[in-house]
């Protein structure tokens, strides 16, 4: 990579809004990856933004599912969702909490509601685990608001570090081989805020809160920029506060076969997961 290109920083290639979907038992949510015209971004599978005041639209949750061959993060920015396993753990997922939870080679887990009315809203991000890792054993990583570190920056900027590196404070949640970033932004009207990558990882924004300009380009909420390869990336709000997140990962590569909650890397694998949770042996 050119040293003009390093200099230049990352752009804009893409710009997407996300799309109406639902999932579990009903629940409405905007689906960002993992849909028609952006189908993964390597290492991320999916990306989830579920956001309403309206029980109607949630109260559903996310009854007892499987999953394979991958991670799940769960970033909870309103509400709370009760969340329970067949191995018996049990936690709960507040605002400003994160779970990093690794399914490896298989979990059986819910995500309930525990309200019925009010603001729910949240992500759920799926990070793809490397066929060396597909069938490690299952692990959670429950993070409460308290502990995740936030850097205060110039111009009033504040960012949340889920995980990765902001100058020198470390995100808290332990990451594997695709070493993710992953970051809340909180630009106040006017303010601006830089934040160095890795070359060659995959890297997107996703506004949730007001709009961001990123070189040229502008980003409205609801929507996802892909940008291009290279360091660092640079965003700036506009005459109003504005929200985002940064998230970026080291692409792996490999095959991706994916059927509903099992994401591996061979269709003979696929069926090995099926049958294997058929019998319950999950």
């Amino acid at each position: 990579m050119s040293t003009e290109t390093l200099l230049r920083g990352r752009r804009v290639e893409r710009v997407l809004a996300g799309m109406p979907a639902s999932d579990g038992a009903g629940v409405k949510l905007s689906r960002i990856i993992g849909r028609p015209g952006l189908e993964e971004l390597d290492p991320f599978l999916l990306l989830d933004e579920f956001r309403s005041e309206d029980g109607a639209d949630y109260i559903g949750g996310f009854p007892d599912h499987p999953h394979r061959g991958f991670e799940t993060v769960t970033y909870m920015l309103a509400g709370r969702m009760r969340h329970g396993d067949n191995q018996g753990n049990v936690g709960l997922l507040r605002p400003g909490s994160v779970q990093w939870m690794t399914a490896g080679r298989g979990i059986v887990h819910s995500e309930m509601p525990e309200q019925e009315d009010g603001l729910l809203q949240g992500f759920q991000l799926w990070v793809n685990l490397p066929a060396k890792d597909k069938m490690t054993a299952p692990r959670y990583q429950d993070i409460d608001p308290e502990l995740i570190p936030v850097v205060e920056a110039a111009g009033g900027v504040s960012v949340k570090v889920l995980a990765g590196l902001v100058g020198k404070v470390k995100g808290v949640v332990d990451t594997g081989v695709t070493d993710p970033t992953y970051l809340d932004i909180a630009l106040p009207p006017g303010a601006s805020f830089g934040q160095q990558l890795a070359e060659g990882h995959n890297a997107f924004v996703y506004v949730h809160d007001g709009a961001v300009v990123i070189g040229d380009r502008g980003l409205q909420q609801g929507e996802i920029g892909i940008l291009s390869k290279g360091g660092r990336v640079d965003l700036a709000a506009a005459s109003a506060p504005a929200r985002a997140l940064l998230i970026a990962g080291k692409p792996l590569g490999e095959p991706i076969v994916r059927h509903g909650p099992f994401v591996m890397n061979t269709p003979a694998e696929i069926r090995q997961a099926v049958e294997d949770f058929t019998a319950g042996r999950f």
